[in-house]
């Protein structure tokens, strides 16, 4: 009897990616595989923010309505499936609370990024292991502002709005040092590989 791949293997990993591909191929089977594999964590980061089981259900729902509707925007070459699909569940969740569709018991939004993740260290869910130290010396490459607000956001979950604010600038200005950091980042890790 083979044994089943745990979630956190190279094959389920594999698995996950080949699945994505496939459903953005228009195979329709691979969202079932999709998810078996991920519902558990992405209905734990959708209830982690909202704070109310039917409302993570049906954010948990959109997730994968969503997914189905924009597979075809996944490319495997730019992020792990885990990782696209925890950005994509957390950005929905926040839709939720941003909209006003939510019931009571939910979190304000701008308590929803800095809530606490029982589970891996954002960094090591956003990045495969074995890249991890290639993006962190990228990342000290950057100057400050955007070594700074990039580790602010993606590794501590503050939303653009937030950092803007604590920094005191304008919102398209946070935006503008974010992009051009993560150019810049990209153009780092693509001369590493």
């Amino acid at each position: 009897m083979a044994a089943t791949p745990t979630p956190a293997s190279p094959e389920a990993r594999e698995a996950l990616r080949a699945a994505m591909v496939r459903l953005s191929e228009g195979d329709s089977a691979a969202l079932e595989q999709i998810y078996t594999a991920t519902r558990v964590k992405l209905f734990g980061i959708c209830f982690r923010i909202l704070g109310d089981q039917k409302e993570a259900e049906d954010a948990l729902q959109d997730v994968y309505v969503n997914l189905w509707q924009r597979a075809g925007r996944y490319d495997p070459d730019r992020a792990s499936p885990i990782s696209w699909l925890a950005t994509f569940a957390r950005n929905r969740a926040i839709d939720r609370l941003r909209t006003g569709k939510v019931r009571g018991g939910a979190v304000p939004v701008e308590e929803a990024a800095p809530l606490p993740d029982a589970g891996p260290l954002a960094d090591q869910m956003m990045i495969d292991g074995e890249r991890a130290a290639r993006v962190h010396a990228c990342l000290d490459t950057l100057e400050n502002p955007a070594r700074t607000n990039i580790r602010a956001a993606f590794f501590d979950g503050k939303t653009y709005a937030q950092l803007a604010e604590s920094a005191d600038v304008p919102l398209g200005t946070m935006k503008s040092w974010i992009r051009r950091g993560m150019m810049k980042l990209r153009t780092c890790l693509e001369a590493g590989e």
